[in-house]
């Protein structure tokens, strides 16, 4: 997808200052943060936005209608950073609600392909239909286009992987499965907010909202082609999901939204209250300029320790022992998947956060396990 913001990142404010600059400014991290991969940071106008949200729940000012038009803002500001219409949009809470409704409308004796190594979110609820026949076949992630045949009836796949960062060649995939009419539900939460994705492209999509999209935990995103709507049991079907939903409280019959909102979950309020002003400040810097400055830094930090460059803004390396202690001895954040250091790049990191974790990390790679994933 191109973003119609793609200069956004270094267009000028009427102070003298770059949106990114500005964005980086709501920011303050203690530390070197390089997390992002786990969980992101807050910008303060979303921390201002929960204080206030707070502050009327004390003061028994709250009121639950209210809730719902920051939740209504981020579905539209979700819609807009994946390149899909509103309603194609499903909001909850976690990403394995949503891949479990696909998995549990799959017909019976279903074969799914998917990444060796996957995260489990995006595995596990294919598997649990086991006793209705339904088969899972796990393949590397650079074969995972040339596995697709036409007994495949579905690909459930991250498009960049949660350990080590390596982006999946999606549009070899998009064509294998096209040949095959097999279809794609494409796991966008290590993506969204710094690669730039086209949800239109695949049948089902979903994301979390806490890592790179800056959002408490308690937030979550699908999108569903508008033709495949009709054909999806609603198996958690609740009073949010209802076409008027502050009349959909009591009784049937079932009246249900029309459009992918009938998948919608009862929402964790304090959490959307949060994710709106984050998904604000995304929009305001760009996804193209997102991209360049992630993108930019990861590489930054590959060249500082000697790796070649690459197309993730995950960097997962093997390190030696000892040199995790060093890390949490210089205050870098980042985190331990599949035993290799993953460092994650986001809107927040400058070149400083960079060549500090370099300096740490460098010299201390396992050359011994250099043939792994080094993304």
């Amino acid at each position: 997808m191109q973003n119609n913001t793609a200069t956004a990142g270094k267009a000028e404010h009427p102070g003298g200052l770059s949106r990114l600059a500005l964005a980086q400014a709501e920011f303050d991290p203690e530390v070197v943060y390089l997390n992002t991969a786990s969980l992101g940071l807050p910008p303060r106008r979303s921390l201002d936005a929960l204080h206030g949200a707070l502050e009327e729940w004390r003061a028994g000012r709250a009121a639950p209608p209210a809730y719902d038009a920051p939740l209504a803002a981020s579905r539209a500001a979700y819609a807009r950073l994946v390149g899909v219409d509103p309603s194609w949009v499903t909001v909850g809470s976690q990403v394995s609600a949503f891949v479990g409704l696909i998995a549990a409308n799959l017909p019976a004796g279903s074969q799914v392909l998917t990444a060796a190594g996957e995260f489990t979110s995006v595995v596990f609820p294919f598997h649990a239909q086991a006793p209705r026949g339904v088969e899972v076949r796990e393949v590397p992630l650079e074969r995972l286009a040339e596995e697709v045949t036409s007994r495949t009836a579905l690909v459930a796949v991250a498009a960049v992987q949660s350990a080590d960062g390596r982006v999946a060649g999606l549009d070899a995939l998009t064509s294998a499965c096209e040949a095959t009419g097999t279809r794609i539900l494409l796991d966008v939460t290590q993506a969204v907010g710094w690669l730039p994705v086209d949800a239109s492209r695949f049948a089902y999509t979903t994301c979390g909202g806490y890592k790179w999209l800056l959002g408490p935990r308690g937030t979550a995103f699908s999108t569903v082609q508008p033709a495949l709507v009709d054909e999806i049991i609603p198996h958690g079907a609740c009073w949010y999901a209802g076409d008027e939903r502050w009349e959909s409280l009591y009784g049937g019959p079932l009246r249900l939204a029309h459009d992918a909102r009938r998948f919608d979950l009862s929402p964790v309020w304090h959490a959307w209250v949060g994710q709106e002003p984050a998904l604000e400040l995304l929009a305001g810097v760009g996804t193209d300029a997102l991209h360049e400055h992630a993108l930019g830094l990861a590489n930054r930090f590959r060249k500082a320790v000697g790796l070649p460059p690459g197309d993730s803004a995950i960097v997962s390396v093997a390190v030696d022992d000892g040199t995790h202690g060093l890390l949490e001895r210089a205050e870098v954040v980042g985190s331990v998947r599949a035993g290799r250091l993953r460092l994650a790049f986001h809107v927040y990191n400058t070149e400083a956060d960079v060549d500090r974790a370099a300096e740490v990390v460098d010299g201390h790679l396992d050359m011994a396990a250099a043939d792994g994933p080094s993304v």
